[in-house]
């Protein structure tokens, strides 16, 4: 089994590696379109094109998964990513834009679905599920870090006009990725007997769950307000330049990937319930720092540049953790379905968190940025709370 994981792992770490690259440009298109005089209202809406899709197609895909297999759907996906990373160098419009996000966010609604569910068809107990999810996950962290970084040095760069061309490097991730699993074979859950779509949802429709899904919108609620709109805070804020803006976004993916990585190698000793209860009131703590220091120190305060990532550390291991605990207890026939849940109410946080940000850089309301971040944290935290006192109850 040990053997079969570590096959696995790689080309599961490359697969979240490349959606994250494609998920998390958005920084970057919201800071190049910017300067073409796109609006932020706009720039904040071009988010749901990405996201809604994600959220409509998750249950359909569920269907598509199981008539096709895990492996033949996950490799669907990237051909397709490949073909459009491939694409988007060559044209301006903004329209493509729309389109491009609309496809990449079907994609990794198939894609995510896939991961959780050969994670899940090959391991059981949560501790084990959870130090695979932050493994996995934290490959996800190092695609903002690459993506932030790479394209910062190609937009401060001589060569800057060509900072699409470096979604090129993303469709040669892609055919080496669908390489390695070619050369895998995958376990697939056992095949149920046809249900109507509401008749399985209905097995779902408990407080437990409904809290659990409340607390996966809430943490990528909160992730959405770093990872897309750091760089324009930093920029239009704190007045530091683009590539400065996108290294310190990178910083934050590194102390991202710092924290996943920790968790994956620490995460057996600990109670999954109290380790996130800690990550999440020490982000707490650096948000009333950071309130503190802007308020009562200064408003453009270099410091800030620099605590900001470190929430990172604290930060990336809620989703995978919360995620871990309950998918432990999902049956493995369900889980392609549950995922999709998870898929949902993920999109629906990235859009909603998306769209606030927006108004709050249109209204030119910088000055409220941490503390907007701290009251979704707070928010976070207090449904995080009731969850697990619900799940103490039921399990």
């Amino acid at each position: 089994m040990t053997a079969k994981l570590s096959k696995i792992s790689l080309p599961l770490k490359l697969t979240f590696l490349i959606f994250s690259m494609v998920l998390n440009c958005m920084g970057i298109v919201i800071l190049q379109l910017s300067e073409a005089k796109i609006t932020y209202e706009k720039l904040g809406f071009l988010e749901s094109f990405k996201d809604i899709p994600i959220a409509f197609i998750s249950l359909f895909a569920v269907n598509f998964i199981s008539k096709t297999g895990t492996k033949k759907a996950l490799v669907s996906a990237l051909v397709i990513v490949g073909i459009c990373s491939c694409f988007l160098p060559f044209i301006e419009d903004f329209w493509f834009y729309k389109v491009w996000f609309a496809i990449i966010g079907t994609c990794f609604a198939v894609g995510k679905i896939c991961v959780f569910g050969i994670i899940r068809n090959n391991i059981s107990d949560e501790k084990s599920l959870a130090k695979m999810m932050n493994s996995v996950e934290a490959s996800f962290m190092v695609g903002i870090f690459i993506v932030n970084t790479g394209f910062g040095w190609l937009i401060s760069s001589r060569y800057s006009e060509y900072w699409k061309f470096g979604f090129l490097s993303i469709t040669v991730l892609c055919a080496v990725t669908i390489f390695l699993f070619s050369k895998l074979n995958i376990s697939e859950a056992k095949k149920t007997e046809n249900k109507s779509l509401m008749a399985e949802l209905s097995v779902f429709v408990k407080p437990t769950t409904i809290m659990f899904l409340a607390v996966v919108f809430f943490i990528v609620f909160v992730e959405q307000g770093f990872n897309s709109w750091l760089p324009s805070f930093y920029k239009n804020h704190l007045n530091v330049n683009s590539f400065f803006a996108l290294q310190a976004t990178s910083f934050l993916a590194l102390f991202s990937y710092a924290g996943r990585t920790a968790t994956a190698n620490i995460i057996h000793r600990f109670s999954l319930s109290k380790y996130y209860i800690l990550c999440i009131s020490l982000i707490i703590a650096v948000l009333v720092i950071i309130v503190g220091i802007q308020y009562f120190d200064s408003v453009n305060s270099g410091i800030i540049l620099f605590l900001f990532p470190v929430i990172g550390l604290f930060l990336s291991p809620l989703y995978p953790v919360i995620n871990s605990k309950m998918i432990a207890q999902i049956d493995r026939e369900k889980i392609n379905l549950f995922t999709s849940l998870i898929v949902i109410f993920s999109s629906l946080g990235s859009s909603v968190s998306s769209i606030i940000m927006a108004v709050l850089f249109g209204k030119q309301l910088l000055n409220y940025y941490p503390l907007y971040i701290l009251l979704a944290v707070s928010v976070l935290f207090t449904v995080s709370l009731i969850y697990f006192k619900l799940a103490g109850k039921k399990l």
